[in-house]
This record gives C-alpha cells, sequence and structure tokens, in this order.
C-alpha cells in the first residue's frame, strides 16, 4: 500500500466538503478533500475513516471509488473515494486545516483546488448530479 493517498468525496445535502490547506507555504490556502496517507497493514477505507476523523472529528462510511486513480509526484496515487457521515447532524470541524466549506456544484470550477483534486471535477460532478 505504500505510496497510496486516499480521499474523500464528502457529500451532504448536494454539497461536497472542501477543507482549506494551511501548509506547506506554496500550497497553503489552496482547497483540497479530506484524506491522507494509507498506512502499512491499513486498507484503503480504514485509512480514509482515520483521516476524516484525525482532521474533521467525525466518523464516516466509505463507499465506491470515485473517478480515475491520480498519480503524484514521487510515484504516489491518489484515490478518492465517496464517503457519508454516519451521524448526519455531526459538523465536521478543520483540526488540521484552515477552513472547510461545503461546495455546491455551481461553485465546483470555481475554487482554487490543489492540481490532483482538480483532476478529479469532472468525477465530482457527476458525484453531485
Amino acid at each position: 500500500m505504500d505510496g497510496v493517498i486516499v480521499g474523500a468525496a464528502l457529500v451532504r445535502e448536494g454539497k461536497l466538503l472542501a477543507q482549506q490547506r494551511a501548509w506547506p507555504p506554496h500550497h497553503a490556502g489552496q482547497w483540497e478533500l479530506p484524506g491522507g496517507r494509507v498506512e502499512a497493514g491499513e486498507t484503503e477505507a480504514f485509512a480514509l475513516a482515520r483521516e476524516c476523523q484525525e482532521e474533521l472529528d467525525v466518523v464516516v462510511t466509505v463507499g465506491a471509488r470515485v473517478g480515475p486513480e491520480v498519480p503524484l509526484p514521487g510515484g504516489k496515487v491518489l484515490r478518492v473515494y465517496a464517503a457519508e457521515l454516519i451521524s448526519p447532524g455531526a459538523e465536521p470541524r478543520a483540526v488540521e486545516h484552515t477552513a472547510l466549506r461545503w461546495v455546491g456544484p455551481d461553485e465546483l470550477d470555481d475554487i482554487d483546488w490543489l492540481p490532483a483534486d482538480r483532476g478529479l471535477l469532472p468525477a465530482l460532478h457527476g458525484l453531485l448530479a
């Protein structure tokens, strides 16, 4: 599983959750999907649920893959999965990021996404449609 980064396409009421990076400096202020590295011994779904707990302080269920695998620098790959809050009333918190926002389909293309996430916009539009 070395080199796999998982991302959550977390949807609620037709909107997608995006989080704004605080670091590194050249990506600060840009937006990304929640997620992170798959650690040794973890499944991708387990890693994604753990990352959402750490970054957002929420518990999620992980669904089907969304969009293509995205190549990342250093030979890593990004795989995004649909996700839902187990408790729909739970409000995610920006634990490690500057800000969070729920993005509607009409706003998706207007956000300053990280390059890897930008490549997934067609699939994310499809998910919100």
